[in-house]
């Protein structure tokens, strides 16, 4: 039975990120064990699952119907072992995504309650400031903010932040303080991925205020915008909880604090389709309790 159920859960790796080899290492099997056991199981049901090739592995139409009835049974054997134990302890694994700042500011310092109710389950955390493709990195769960770019993925909205910008204050008094959006036009603003766009626009008074900055500084990941923003490279965009420790430490200063710069919503993200991993929903049940708790 063991080695049926590896054989599934190898196979439904295999199928989303097309390899064999990145499969088997994720679960821990040599690339020779992986190809013997997906071949073992293909002769078991009797049909071909995969087209092989040099580079890649596809799933025939065998294989895609084969892959649908699977993920269901395995979510449902995972829920039934959850259940069955009864003291609510997860095991396993589970993959959580995250932007760098949020996983390091909100995530990491809470980890360590939640693993102590769950010391058998293991935890990978991937951090990354682009969108990942939940099915081919095999996310359990993703905490994302801002638009969502696939509408595939089953989204639950966990908060809002306030987008702000902000800047040291040794940059202020060497370039002074914007009073009006328009400013922003003769400052040195960082582009991010907390705004990727060149175009920062304004609410005040019921209207809307747009400015164009031509940025000569652009950062890949919102961290180090933050970062560079306290060593007066420049006005950086963030969310509010990304600069609070730095804000709060007199680092940074808010800039154009009376204009409202607009929100980013947090949502976790799931496989649309794909039952819901108990050690998933117990991770963002627990975040978002803790994320709405008072301070």
């Amino acid at each position: 039975m063991n080695d049926r159920l590896s054989a599934l859960r190898l196979f439904v790796r295999a199928a989303r990120v097309g390899n064999f080899s990145r499969a088997g290492r994720e679960l821990g099997l040599s690339q020779p064990s992986a190809s013997r056991l997906i071949a073992a199981l293909e002769e078991e049901i009797g049909a071909t699952l995969f087209n092989r090739t040099t580079r890649a592995v596809t799933l025939t139409e065998a294989g895609a119907t084969y892959l649908m009835r699977v993920e269901a049974i395995l979510a449902l054997i995972d829920d039934a072992d959850h259940e069955a134990r009864g003291t609510g302890e997860l095991r396993g694994s589970l993959r959580v995504g995250t932007p760098i700042s949020f996983g390091l500011r909100e995530i990491v310092p809470r980890l360590p309650a939640f693993m102590k109710q769950h010391p058998a389950l293991k935890i990978e955390l991937r951090l990354t400031d682009r969108y990942p493709d939940l099915v081919t990195e095999g996310l359990d769960v993703s905490f994302q903010f801002g638009p969502l770019p696939d509408s595939s993925a089953t989204a639950r909205k966990i908060l809002h932040q306030a987008r702000i910008l902000s800047a040291s204050p040794r940059y202020l008094r060497e370039r002074g303080t914007p009073t009006m959006p328009s400013d922003l036009a003769h400052h040195v603003v960082i582009i991010s991925p907390a705004h990727p766009s060149p175009t920062f626009s304004f609410r005040k008074d019921g209207r809307v205020t747009s400015v164009r900055v031509d940025s000569p500084l652009s950062i890949t990941t919102n961290e180090v915008a933050t970062a560079s923003a306290v060593a007066g490279l420049g006005i950086a965009a963030s969310s509010e909880s990304s600069a609070q420790t730095e804000l709060e430490a007199g680092q940074l200063v808010r800039v154009l604090p009376d204009w409202d710069f607009g929100s980013m919503e947090l949502n976790a993200l799931f496989v649309s389709g794909k039952t819901i991993k108990p050690a998933a929903r117990a991770f963002t049940d627990f975040l978002l309790k803790e994320l709405r708790a008072p301070y």
